[in-house]
């Protein structure tokens, strides 16, 4: 079973708290990167390069694991996670979604909006996420790779060279 690695900022702390209880109570080993207390204010790449960071990390050492995000939207936390070599992360809003992103991109990260999701939905999305696989197909691997050249390109004049 996959590590998970969650994280949130104000606007996902009480969705991120009640899943983790959840996640743990269904067995899962759960590391939780923050906010570990409420704080009105506080910044969402915070927590989103903790949790992308150490998955990055799981990654360089072969180690499976999976993160999990929740804001207020669940774009900011994708943006910065996006970020951190060797994440696909995808903001996920339904069981479909979430299968997708695992069987089509590999998503290795995932972020819930709080403010349009329910208790009752996000654990069907999560659930849904990790038990989808990745589909392995050659034109899904061809894209994946693109992703990987371009993230391992130098950066030259207007971007990275190709």
């Amino acid at each position: 079973m996959e590590k998970i690695y969650i994280g949130a900022d104000h606007g996902g702390f009480k969705l991120k708290e009640y899943m983790k209880l959840w996640l743990g109570e269904l067995g899962y080993e759960i590391e939780d990167f923050g906010a570990h207390t409420l704080v009105f204010g506080d910044d969402y790449p915070d927590y989103a390069s903790l949790v992308a960071t150490q998955v990055a990390n799981d990654i360089s050492e072969g180690k499976k694991s999976v993160g999990i995000l929740f804001c207020r939207s669940g774009g900011g936390m994708v943006i910065f996670a996006n970020k951190v070599k060797e994440i696909r992360a995808v903001s996920v809003f339904d069981e479909k979604s979430a299968v997708l992103a695992k069987k089509k991109n590999d998503a290795n990260v995932i972020s819930i909006s709080a403010d349009w999701t329910t208790e009752n939905q996000a654990q069907k999305i999560i659930l849904a996420f990790l038990e989808a696989n990745f589909s392995g197909e050659e034109r899904h691997i061809r894209r994946i790779n693109k992703i990987k050249e371009f993230e391992n390109a130098p950066l030259g004049e207007g971007g990275r060279e190709q």
